[in-house]
């Protein structure tokens, strides 16, 4: 039996255009996300390369591809906990980029409330205050064990505005990022990363 389906023309024009008319006739999953969806799903349009086309929902979740919060193409969601830690992962691997709310809930399928309310709930943070906490530690990694520029350090941890940096960076450590190089020098060198 055929479980998964070419992706033609037809069935690429049904994603690209939210067509639900061809729901239950196939769905997608997108490998970059682990996530497949209805064709009629509201979330932005995936790169084609990155599409495989199933007939079945359940085909898809036997390929470890997780359903959509957004679509719900089967009547299974991803347990919070799980949801949230991929978000975090995602977070991790690109807190310097220009990370907005609808940009991580267009990429993890689900309102941008939903995604702000639930991963407040199980860090303790929001996905804004989570990501500073990364830029932070990264930066305090990169003060302790290069001699980059704190503008350079800016940049790399995805603040490209040095006041900014320095601002966020004392109300998080208590100390400048020039004042946090100077004590660590007079420490005798680079300390353990900032718990």
């Amino acid at each position: 039996m055929i479980t998964e389906l070419n992706l033609t023309e037809e069935r690429w024009q049904a994603i690209a255009t939210n067509n639900a008319s061809f729901d239950g006739t196939f769905y997608y999953a997108v490998t970059t996300t682990g996530i497949f969806c209805r064709p009629s799903c509201k979330s932005r349009i995936p790169n084609r390369e990155h599409v495989r086309v199933f007939l079945s929902a359940q085909r898809a979740l036997e390929e470890d591809f997780r359903p959509c919060k957004r679509c719900k193409p089967d009547d299974r969601q991803l347990p919070e906990a799980e949801w949230v830690s991929l978000i975090t992962r995602w977070l991790e691997a690109h807190y310097a980029e220009s990370i907005t709310l609808k940009r991580l809930a267009e990429h993890f399928h689900g309102s941008p409330y939903h995604l702000q309310r639930t991963f407040k709930r199980l860090t303790g943070l929001s996905p804004s205050d989570y990501t500073t906490q990364l830029r932070i530690s990264h930066a305090q990694t990169l003060l302790s064990s290069t001699d980059r520029s704190i503008m350079e350090i800016a940049e790399s941890v995805g603040m490209p505005n040095a006041a900014h940096f320095s601002t966020v960076f004392l109300k998080h450590t208590g100390f400048t990022p020039t004042e946090y190089r100077q004590m660590l020098t007079q420490q005798g060198g680079a300390p353990h990363e900032a718990e």
